[in-house]
């Protein structure tokens, strides 16, 4: 689901050169502040994260990070481009703090490392359809139409499964393929040869930029949260940040910021987003 890819340039930016063996927040000070190392993710997508024309890291969750540190002076955030998987291991091995990006929860990376208790924002998934068609708008509606096919792992495809075990009378018709193309599954639905694509809204406006494609956003049909991953020593660390999360909610301020970079306010219940609709612009 992640969408751009930069380049070399995006690894050196805001590089910090040399591992350190032990925890950094534990370990190093600035002015007094102790030093957090930030891993945000080169495989970029906007508008959670992804760089300007200047290389520099913008995005709902830069903006999120920036609140933070509002929050919490005693900390000095440094942030590192990487490769995503190799950030995660930079968490597990102690060399960063913690990793920002477009990250979900799973059992696996449950015991490997800590995660807040409050969600900082929400992926949407949603089925896109033609722009002159009004019949789909929720799962219900794709009950007896086609699907382009699916991986068969993922998040995604992990929504309709469950939505097949609670629709065992009802079920969506799947079809599963390795690695299938999001950009040529549109295209399928663009030219009527499948009815309707499930798929995060944040990937289809991205391909949308590209393609122009007669398509439009039918119904957001969840909202997937997102997480910050921590470290698992660091306990402190991730309860501050969670504590000043909750507070930047309280006071509207995430809801902004969900407004600013997707035009929606992804912190309201879906009922909210489908009457709104989905007014994307990056």
């Amino acid at each position: 689901m992640k969408k751009v890819l930069l380049g070399a340039a995006l690894f050196t930016l805001f590089a910090f050169m040399g591992g350190c063996s032990q925890s950094s927040a534990d370990s190093e000070k600035t002015d007094g502040k102790q030093v957090v190392k930030v891993a945000i993710s080169d495989e970029v997508n906007p508008p959670f994260l992804y760089a300007d024309e200047n290389n520099n890291p913008i995005g709902y969750d830069m903006d999120y990070m920036k609140e933070i540190e509002k929050k919490l002076p005693e900390y000095t955030f440094e942030y590192v481009w990487g490769e995503e998987e190799s950030n995660l291991v930079g968490v597990d091995t102690g060399k960063y703090d913690f990793a920002i990006n477009w990250f979900f929860k799973n059992p696996e990376r449950g015991e490997k490392f800590l995660y807040p208790e409050h969600e900082f924002g929400y992926s949407l998934t949603a089925l896109v359809t033609k722009k002159d068609r009004d019949d789909i708008k929720t799962l219900d509606d794709m009950v007896g139409k086609k699907f382009p096919p699916m991986s068969p792992s993922g998040g995604l495809r992990t929504i309709l499964n469950a939505y097949n075990e609670q629709h065992k009378d009802r079920p969506l018709t799947i079809e599963s393929m390795d690695a299938p193309s999001n950009a040529e599954n549109l295209k399928l639905v663009d030219k009527g040869k499948a009815d309707a694509m499930f798929m995060n809204v944040t990937t289809f406006n991205e391909i949308q930029k590209e393609l122009d494609l007669d398509l439009k956003v039918a119904g957001i049909i969840s909202k997937e949260p997102i997480w910050t991953v921590y470290h698992k020593d660091h306990t402190e660390l991730a309860k501050k940040i969670d504590e000043a999360t909750v507070e930047l909610r309280e006071d509207g301020v995430l809801s902004k910021l969900a407004e600013k970079w997707f035009g929606v306010d992804f912190f309201k219940d879906l009922d909210y987003m489908n009457e709104e609709g989905f007014h994307f612009e990056p």
